[in-house]
């Protein structure tokens, strides 16, 4: 995007779409059934998730900054309720994710070599440890990007502290099962996003999953769904 076009965009974003007297763009009100309520609320998963690798593609309604700006100054004046628009298209959003993701568990359950109750018990908690390096590793790095240099490193220390923890529990889970078994890479569905998370996943897979867009955008989503 040029430097114009990103100026109009914000200049859009703060007054909408009077701010030039342009009658040929208020054609269009934020009323208008054609025009996203998710999009004007800011909570559009097409947005959201736009060059994940569950991109959406366009919404086929109608996405403006300047409508968003329209109607947040509407909204100062009176209720307009869209929010329960807004809400029913992300409960149906998150209620397909969610069936996707029981698929991929039950897919997974099928062909996995099955395990104990006890051994399972032991991998799950390898993988909750594994989802709480990667969420400090990936929180090290956006601090460390910002300048933060201080807190990057104490989160830093904390998940060596964690990794210690994985450790010992790696070594329980692989004494409970044979050498052949454990080297198998034993999947786990993410709860939040659907994406595969591997029992031998490094860091910087971890770091890749837990900071990613993708898993980032689902945790935005599912909050935005929970504030309406």
């Amino acid at each position: 995007m040029s430097a114009q076009a990103q100026m109009r965009a914000l200049l859009d974003q703060l007054m909408g779409t009077a701010r030039d007297g342009d009658e040929t763009r208020q054609r269009v009100k934020f009323t208008d059934d054609r025009v996203c309520k998710s999009h004007l609320l800011d909570c559009c998963p097409h947005d959201i998730l736009a060059g994940t690798r569950m991109d959406l593609g366009e919404c086929t309604k109608i996405h403006d900054l300047a409508l968003r700006a329209d109607y947040e100054i509407a909204s100062k004046e009176k209720d307009l309720f869209f929010e329960l628009d807004a809400m029913d298209h992300l409960e149906s959003f998150i209620a397909e994710c969610d069936r996707r993701t029981e698929l991929a568990k039950k897919r997974l359950a099928e062909t996995q070599e099955e395990i104990s109750a006890e051994v399972a018990v032991k991998a799950e908690k390898v993988h909750e440890l594994n989802e709480e390096i990667g969420k400090l590793l990936a929180k090290a790095e956006q601090l460390g990007a910002e300048g933060n240099v201080e807190d990057s490193q104490r989160i830093l220390l904390e998940m060596e502290r964690v990794k210690a923890r994985k450790r010992e529990a790696e070594d329980e889970y692989r004494n409970s099962m044979p050498a052949s078994s454990f080297q198998q890479q034993k999947l786990r569905v993410c709860e939040v996003c659907s994406a595969y998370l591997g029992l031998h996943d490094n860091d910087r897979r971890l770091a890749d999953h837990f900071g990613g867009k993708l898993h980032l955008g689902f945790i935005l989503i599912r909050e935005k769904n929970l504030s309406k």
